[in-house]
């Protein structure tokens, strides 16, 4: 499975997933042009998407959505999530339950498996998903405040992990935002930190050459170098080391 990350962060979060014969997305959260544009860049034409899946309703993550009706995509959403999904036609809107779905090519050998799970958000009913074939396994956890037990358990043995470092506390406590949006972004509906990215990977990453992509970093709240060494040390207290046990890279 090839994974690219055609966007990521508050400007607009979407992700492209193939396999030989499947290619979704995971999200669509900027303008349906700019989404064309990208995919055209990484050899994907667009009229190839099978399918859109949602994490959650929020503009950054379904701005895009034009793109499904000018294609006929099918899009996926948790039933909570489509109340604040807007101008997507009927017959290619699905409400998608925790069981997933799967896409099979028979005749090409071809299979791809989408399983969501439950995610911590200020959202109605917001999703992270795994998607996987016969040999890989792609774990994709954004906008959460938490990840727990269930979460961990869903992502666990995957190849990569893409998952939110969106911040550092401290950074957080001495910006200027108002103390409503700091409280959101610190909570257990909010955002991710580094700490907490680094502590959810230590459960997972098991050194068999994971490839680990850390995504929705805040452009105020956050640095790549700070977020990629958090990671770092947390993993090098198990004896794994980057580029040997696992990769990493910050998007």
């Amino acid at each position: 499975m090839k994974v690219d990350i055609l966007a990521s962060g508050s400007g607009g979060n979407c992700i492209a997933l193939r396999t030989n014969e499947t290619t979704i997305l995971i999200d669509a959260g900027i303008a349906k042009t700019k989404i064309e544009k990208r995919l055209l860049e990484v050899g994907i034409r667009p009229d190839e998407i099978e399918a859109i899946f949602i994490t959650h309703a929020h503009s950054d993550h379904i701005k895009g959505l034009p793109l499904a009706n000018k294609y006929h995509i099918p899009v996926y959403a948790s039933e909570g999530e489509w109340k604040d999904i807007p101008s997507v036609d009927k017959e290619i809107a699905n409400i998608l339950g925790l069981k997933g779905t799967l896409f099979d090519y028979e005749g090409y050998g071809d299979w791809i498996e989408i399983i969501p799970f439950q995610t911590h958000h200020d959202a109605y009913d917001p999703y992270g998903y795994v998607v996987q074939t016969e040999n890989m396994k792609v774990s994709i956890c954004l906008d959460t405040g938490v990840v727990d037990s269930s979460m961990l358990e869903a992502m666990q043995g995957s190849n990569v992990y893409i998952i939110e470092a969106n911040h550092e506390p401290s950074m957080v406590e001495a910006s200027n935002y108002p103390n409503s949006v700091k409280t959101r972004i610190l909570s257990h509906i909010g955002h991710l930190s580094n700490q907490q990215t680094a502590e959810a990977l230590s459960k997972l990453v098991t050194g068999k050459g994971e490839q680990i992509y850390l995504t929705h970093l805040s452009k105020k709240n956050n640095m790549p170098a700070l977020a990629e060494l958090t990671v770092m040390g947390a993993l090098s207290k198990k004896g794994l080391k980057a580029n040997i046990d696992y990769k990493i890279e910050v998007v």
